[in-house]
């Protein structure tokens, strides 16, 4: 039993850590290698897991095959515009203008219900709505509504608006975060002060947000 739970811890950490080296892509984003050496990668993971008597190297060795060649496939792709194209495919336009281009469904075999449905996932329940729409390699459907169709902006209606401000996680459940501070500009000499300025323990705080104006927003722990 000892062994078996220690396998498969063991074999666990090094499965995330191979999907980590892939990237940080949803399996909904996922290319076709990468979805291809994800599901391999799974399947080969599970055999020493349930075998004991099988060596552990005997999934461990094939994880790390398969992905020094998702690397390489990588490198290459970004290297060969030829190579991207022959293992992900390439972006298929479904509605130009406004018309839907069938020829282009039946390639993809693609039925109306499927479009309607990825157009409804956008919050598109019309094609009168859409001007434009291309099928990506990775299967989502990119949209562009008719002019007419799309909210207006500030710059459409003449006003003038506050830039914008990315509030960032700065403490956690008691906990600093430098990464976060950094991204805002400040450090930690900043937030203690803050902190110190607001009688409040740290520990006390469940999450603390930033930005870069120095605005702030405190949520206490509940007791």
């Amino acid at each position: 039993m000892a062994v078996s739970l220690l396998r498969t811890i063991i074999l666990y950490i090094i499965v995330i850590f191979a999907i980590k080296l892939m990237g940080k892509r949803q399996i909904s984003d996922l290319q076709t290698s990468e979805l291809v050496i994800t599901i391999l990668i799974s399947n080969i993971a599970a055999i020493p897991m349930q075998n004991t008597e099988q060596p552990l190297l005997t999934g461990v060795v094939p994880i790390g095959v398969l992905i020094c060649c998702e690397i390489f496939i990588s490198f290459l792709m970004l290297k060969s515009l030829s190579i991207r194209k022959l293992i992900c495919g390439k972006p298929v336009v479904v509605i130009d203008e406004g018309k839907v281009q069938q020829d282009a469904l039946k390639y993809l075999r693609l039925s109306a219900e499927d479009l309607f449905e990825q157009l409804r996932q956008l919050d598109v329940f019309s094609l009168d709505d859409v001007w434009f729409a291309i099928m990506e390699t990775n299967g989502q459907l990119s949209v562009l509504k008719k002019s007419e169709k799309q909210p207006p902006d500030s710059s459409t209606l003449g006003l003038t608006v506050p830039k914008a401000k990315v509030d960032t996680v700065v403490v956690s459940d008691g906990n600093i975060s430098d990464f976060s501070l950094s991204i805002c500009g400040l450090n930690r000499q900043w937030l203690l002060g803050v902190i110190e300025g607001q009688n409040i323990n740290i520990k006390d705080i469940f999450i603390m947000t930033a930005n870069k104006s120095k605005e702030f927003n405190i949520i206490r722990k509940e007791k």
